[in-house]
């Protein structure tokens, strides 16, 4: 798929964004770094859609691309966050200030934080402290319950005429959704079908890895929900980390081998400093994958690109651990 990027800057802040064609639009959201997190404009017959939004910092961006489309602000019918995570979610409330007409659409399981983020709030300032939350995320602004709709199974969006439909996607999240484009063939993955840096593509194509953060890492969920997601027999997935890839069937089971794998992993490891040894594995088993793959790890900077993943995933397998380890 051809994906033509385009820079602009304004406000000493540059818009970076990739038309994907079919009214569908990949807004760079800064966070962290350039090319880890993304979220969608979709825009079908004067109305528009976005499809998770990035942080409070990425508002005024997606602000200024509406403008450089020439779409009003009333235009905007829908946000959609895929799950709650502040990558994904962060900037919702700043969006529905700003975006009069539009209306949240949500997982049932997260929307109540969307309405009420205090503790999502408190809960992130815990981990990143106050400082560096603010820097990261802003302020998280609560969105009126009245303007707030739960996206349960087979939620159906008409955008202009166009069929967008929110189906569950247990496995990276409870509360995860994902969202078919039945014009595209596609769908907006947040973090179900895995990431996929720019970085890390050879000419065996991008490489795939699968985000096992905290809190609710389920395997058997996850693999339900890809083979239920390639039962669409989807074109090409819009992934949050990072923009399009094509060819899902061919992707697929790497992401179903990964999940085997981290399970493996996971419960062959003992309980005296697992995060430290989980996170050790990760890296030694994701060095060996990327050999594999073609990656010139001599030349790319493994640790700046894949060390804030690998140390949440191995937080998300250590707490799947911990409720396994309960439950006995």
């Amino acid at each position: 798929m051809e994906q033509k990027l385009t820079r602009r800057r304004k406000n000493n802040v540059e818009l970076s964004y990739r038309d994907l064609g079919q009214g569908i639009y990949c807004i760079e959201t800064y966070y962290q770094r350039t090319n880890l997190a993304s979220c969608y404009l979709v825009v079908e017959n004067s109305e528009a859609a976005l499809i998770d939004t990035g942080t409070a910092n990425t508002a005024p961006l997606i602000m200024d691309l509406l403008a450089e489309k020439g779409l009003a602000p009333e235009q905007v019918k829908y946000v959609i966050p895929t799950h709650v995570h502040l990558d994904h979610a962060g900037g919702t409330g700043q969006l529905m200030l700003l975006l009069p007409e539009a209306t949240l659409v949500c997982h049932p399981f997260g929307i109540r934080h969307m309405i009420d983020p205090a503790k999502l709030q408190a809960s992130a300032t815990a981990v990143y402290g106050e400082e560096q939350f603010r820097k990261d995320f802003g302020e998280l602004m609560p969105v009126d319950e009245e303007r707030a709709v739960k996206a349960v199974d087979g939620f159906p969006i008409d955008l202009g005429g166009r069929e967008l439909v929110c189906i569950d996607t247990p496995g990276h999240a409870r509360h995860h959704l994902c969202v078919w484009d039945a014009k595209s063939q596609g769908f907006f993955t947040g973090d179900t079908f895995g990431i996929a840096y720019p970085e890390l593509i050879t000419d065996k194509g991008p490489f795939m890895m699968l985000p096992s953060t905290p809190v609710q890492f389920d395997p058997d969920a996850w693999h339900e929900t890809l083979d239920r997601m390639m039962s669409f027999e989807p074109k090409r997935m819009y992934l949050t980390h990072f923009c399009a890839v094509d060819n899902p069937e061919q992707l697929v089971s790497a992401l179903h081998r990964q999940i085997d794998d981290y399970v493996d992993i996971a419960i062959n490891t003992t309980a005296e400093n697992r995060y430290e040894s989980l996170k050790r594995q990760l890296q030694e088993y994701y060095t060996g994958q990327l050999e594999a793959h073609g990656v010139d790890l001599d030349n790319i900077p493994f640790d700046a690109i894949l060390d804030m993943d690998l140390g949440l995933c191995a937080q998300g397998l250590d707490v799947w651990m911990q409720r396994r380890e309960q439950a006995t």
